[in-house]
Order: C-alpha cells, then structure tokens, then sequence
C-alpha cells in the first residue's frame, strides 16, 4: 500500500511544541531523521520503538522529502 505521508504525521501545537511527530506518539519526526542519520537501521528502530511501524519510518523520509523539495534557496551575493 503506497499510503501518504499525511496519514502517518501529524502537528500537535500540545505535543512537542508544534513539531511533526509521528500520529500516535510522541516521537519526532526529526528524532527518526536523526537516528537515521547516526547509522540506526529501520529494524533497529522498529525494535527500540515497537510501537513504531515501518510505514512510518517511510513517512517521515516522504515528509522530509517534500519539506525539501518546496525549501526555496537564494543565493547571497
């Protein structure tokens, strides 16, 4: 199933001050990025965060991604 990333993040202004986090959780989607980043495979996730599946692990790389994509960058002269 090829579910969008909006069905898996949500914004909460009560939860975690406003930042995405993954629907039902408290878990930041930066958090995700980060232990990515820090070589953290998806099953070691899936096992540390088992309330965690790995359709959310794909949403948030789509969420970062798009946020990516619509990022405007001007260069400074």
């Amino acid at each position: 199933m090829n579910e969008n990333w909006k069905d898996k993040i949500t914004v909460d202004p009560n939860i975690l001050a406003g930042k995405p986090i993954i629907k039902g959780t408290r878990i930041a989607v930066e958090f995700i990025l980060d232990l990515l980043a820090n070589d953290w495979t998806v099953e070691n996730i899936l096992e540390n965060y088992p309330q965690l599946k790995k359709e959310d692990i794909t949403a948030v790389l789509k969420y970062a991604t798009e946020i990516l994509k619509d990022e405007k960058v001007y260069p400074l002269p």
